[in-house]
């Protein structure tokens, strides 16, 4: 567990670097890939919800430092999609063909919607038809396109988390 700890702590280290330095300044068509969060899906989705919830709130922190933004803003949103996208994978998804970029393209989603419900809640200036309408579908696409990259890094670095034991009902 400790290894898998260290590992993923510098795995984040590393995509948040690069994420602020190369990738933001990515823009296609009106969008730009997030490698971070492409990368915490994969890990919550092989490692589980506690796992991703954890390297949500480290990678999410690791960017509010970089960018100086306000501080647990990204944090949060990251640790909710790690939680979530953990959850999901716990539950249903690990093993099927489709999870990763379904759980790409609504994890992507969720994070434009709870980004622009953070600003507001802030009382931040942001631009819902930019963000939803002019960003979102390019980020969505090229995010799509990181997706089995990122997942055979991923479980070449990090071997599945067991399955909990399921319950059965007796009676």
């Amino acid at each position: 567990m400790a290894l898998s700890i260290a590992k993923a702590a510098a795995l984040f280290f590393v995509v948040a670097i690069l994420q602020v330095t190369i990738v933001a300044s990515i823009g296609i068509l009106g969008g730009s890939p997030d490698l971070v969060l492409v990368t915490l899906v994969a890990v919550a989705l092989t490692q589980g919800s506690i796992f991703g919830a954890v390297t949500g709130f480290w990678a999410g922190l690791l960017i509010d430092v970089a960018r100086l933004g306000t501080l647990g803003f990204t944090s949060l949103l990251l640790t909710l999609a790690g939680f979530w996208i953990g959850r999901y994978g716990e539950t249903t998804g690990r093993d099927r063909a489709h999870a990763p970029l379904l759980s790409v393209a609504v994890v992507t989603i969720l994070y434009s919607g709870g980004s622009l419900i953070m600003h507001f809640l802030l009382r931040e200036p942001a631009s819902a038809k930019v963000a939803l309408v002019d960003e979102l579908p390019a980020t969505i696409a090229l995010n799509l396109l990181l997706t089995f990259p990122v997942f055979a890094l991923v479980r070449w670095l990090f071997k599945p988390a067991p399955r909990p034991p399921e319950v059965e009902f007796v009676g």
